[in-house]
């Protein structure tokens, strides 16, 4: 997300699983500039947001990209991926 010159990550989620969850939410600039955060999600039913802190933007309009990762509960070479998103360009930009 831009607003001005800030840029930030953030994902919707909503766990009905009733499981542990760790989502990952990672906001990519140009010149390998990079924002982790690890999010925290209760498991219910209603919906949550997890976003990364607003940094300054460091490049032209659309030149950063995000992911959201969620990994499943257990140990966390043996956490199963159970969902990756990733941000797309607006079409035109450049970067």
């Amino acid at each position: 997300m831009t607003r001005g010159d800030t840029v930030w990550a953030r994902v919707y989620y909503r766990n009905a699983t009733g499981e542990e969850l760790r989502p990952v939410l990672t906001l990519m600039g140009p010149g390998g500039r990079t924002v982790e955060l690890h999010c925290a999600p209760a498991a219910h039913d209603e919906p949550g947001i997890c976003e990364t802190p607003r940094v300054p933007a460091s490049g032209p309009p659309g030149s950063a990209t995000a992911v959201a990762e969620f990994v499943g509960s257990g140990q966390v070479e043996e956490a199963p991926l159970l969902l990756r998103a990733g941000s797309e360009r607006a079409p035109g930009a450049r970067g």
